[in-house]
């Protein structure tokens, strides 16, 4: 990636890159603009779960602490840029996520088909997607959240569609877990789908189990609850406000997150800006690139 990215740049020229969020291509992206003496904007910057055993943790310390600009979400984000004293400008932009998700309902709505294609109506069935290494890597992990949705899904009389990640699919075959998981009660599994589609079925769920950082936060924005397969969440601000709650892969906190979850009122802010998020983070790049920040 790195040796591919550097190619991009050194032939495009670009005066300025932006990365957005923690994954290996974002670190590969501000590394090799880094070393050219390109300047760097880190989109999600400030987004912290404090575990290192996650390689998403590794990846947004890194990369904040070689950007140039730091366009944080909301003001928990800023608050870790200022304590770990990083370098680069920080800006309060709020999160593109939601600028993406609200554009694409729409469009989704107009032209995903899931729900009839599933047999499924709106709000009256749950969404599972499960894809950490953490979780999905390590047979007992895999086993509780499946086991745990299963049981959530029974006791609630909520149908879950699991939405199987290649990787999920993959450590189910080396498990041989397959024909168990197929067998468990309240999951039906799938393959995942296209983002129109996904989009489409999550807004429209009753209630959502994940362990992506991205579902809880499109879970929150369409105003559907979440119970997270993880011990923590960097998008602290959905449990504060009552959207998420933490319950990793032990079968009983996940049946009991989600009885919880299931009674919540759907009214919570979304803390993640208000949509205008990438018109911001535009406007202050075109400000950078006139030199107005030095």
């Amino acid at each position: 990636m790195l040796e591919g990215v550097e190619r991009v740049l050194m032939n495009r020229k670009p005066r300025l890159v932006l990365v957005g969020g923690d994954a290996n291509t974002n670190l590969a992206g501000a590394l090799a603009a880094r070393k050219l003496r390109i300047l760097v904007g880190h989109v999600e910057a400030g987004e912290r779960s404090f575990d290192w055993r996650m390689p998403e943790e590794h990846n947004r310390r890194i990369i904040d602490h070689i950007s140039d600009f730091l366009f944080a979400t909301g003001e928990n984000g800023k608050a870790h840029l200022l304590k770990e004293n990083v370098q680069g400008r920080i800006f309060v932009t709020g999160n593109t996520i939601v600028d993406a998700s609200l554009q694409h309902f729409e469009i989704a709505r107009a032209k995903s088909d899931a729900l009839e294609r599933f047999g499924l109506s709106p709000g009256s069935y749950g969404v599972m997607t499960t894809h950490r290494e953490e979780n999905v890597d390590f047979e007992p992990s895999l086993r509780g959240g499946l086991e745990g949705v299963s049981k959530a899904a029974q006791e609630l009389k909520l149908p879950v569609v699991l939405l199987a990640h290649p990787r999920t699919q993959k450590r189910l075959r080396e498990f041989d877990l397959e024909a168990w998981a197929q067998a468990l009660s309240g999951l039906q599994i799938h393959d995942a789908v296209g983002y129109l589609d996904f989009l489409n079925l999550v807004a429209n769920a009753a209630l959502i189990f994940t362990d992506s950082g991205g579902v809880q936060k499109e879970a929150c924005i369409h105003h559907v609850p979440a119970v997270t397969l993880r011990e923590n969440t960097e998008w602290v601000e959905t449990l504060e406000h009552g959207a998420n709650r933490l319950a990793g892969t032990d079968v009983e906190r996940i049946v009991e997150a989600a009885k919880e979850a299931c009674g919540v009122a759907r009214t919570w802010p979304v803390p993640f800006g208000n949509g205008n998020a990438a018109k911001r983070i535009v406007k202050i790049c075109v400000r950078a690139l006139a030199g107005e920040y030095g």
